[in-house]
């Protein structure tokens, strides 16, 4: 009779985790690059099959461009347009066999201090910057978000990379000299607090090239395998830009996806 009761359980929880979908997890932070100010086409707003993403309420949904305007620290929503993450996952989507999922929380401006664990919280601000309704409030403190967020989608899946580009605020020269430290800690706080080891890849990008700050932060970033376990970089080379000089266009953005997707295949298949 026991026997015959531990089959039938058995048999249940086949069934449950049959039903149940598993997604490949990617967690993509940073700054203005990040969330994106490229333009959006609107063959762009269009879902990628195989590809969903973490809404503003923590739901799945489909994913379609811009990415960062379900990031619960975006600036305000008209800033946020085409960032590496779509075209990676136009590229990754459906590939290993499993659909993924995106939770892309970027923001504007911020520094790797303002991303390290024990940061302060800040608050929303101007009005060329936060969406009206959030002046004053609170910022969710960006790193606890990142991790509360991924955590929610790793009920879903499994975290397959932690996707990196920021830095144009940390690239005077003092800031560079003790970038690599900071962001040593920083990856080593987040596969902690996420509950994952060095397997899960950190892939960082370089700034743009026709960034003032690159030439002193990338040279630097291109050291942080030698720093951060199963770390990667991907160069930014030949990546245009806007007319602002400081974030990448459309086109950029659409090759720095590419460049990250495929150094993460590179680093998956080792």
């Amino acid at each position: 009779m026991i026997r015959k009761l531990l089959v039938i359980l058995s048999a249940v929880l086949v069934l449950a985790s049959c039903g149940k979908k598993q997604y490949d997890v990617y967690l993509f932070i940073g700054q203005s690059n990040m969330a994106g100010r490229g333009e959006v086409l609107p063959e762009d707003t269009v879902a990628i099959p195989h590809a969903f993403i973490l809404d503003g309420n923590d739901e799945i949904v489909p994913a379609r461009a811009p990415l960062n305007l379900f990031s619960t620290i975006r600036k305000r929503v008209g800033m946020q347009k085409i960032n590496p993450a779509y075209n990676f996952a136009k590229i990754i989507a459906g590939t290993s066999g499993n659909d993924m999922l995106m939770v892309v929380n970027a923001r504007g401006g911020s520094a790797l201090d303002q991303w390290l664990k024990d940061a302060p919280i800040d608050t929303f601000s101007a009005a060329e910057t936060d969406d009206p309704e959030l002046y004053g409030k609170p910022i969710p403190q960006l790193y606890s978000e990142a991790v509360r967020r991924a955590r929610i989608a790793m009920q879903h899946g499994e975290l397959k990379a932690i996707l990196w580009h920021q830095g144009c605020s940390d690239s005077g020269y003092r800031d560079v000299m003790s970038y690599m430290d900071k962001l040593e800690d920083f990856v080593a706080d987040l596969r902690s607090d996420l509950g994952v080891g060095e397997e899960v890849p950190f892939i960082a990008g370089e700034l743009p090239y026709f960034f003032s700050g690159s030439r002193f932060f990338n040279p630097m970033i291109r050291t942080i395998e030698e720093h951060v376990p199963n770390s990667a970089w991907v160069s930014a080379e030949g990546c245009p830009g806007n007319a602002d000089s400081l974030h990448f266009s459309r086109e950029g953005q659409m090759i720095l996806g590419q460049r990250y997707a495929e150094k993460y295949l590179s680093l998956s298949r080792q």
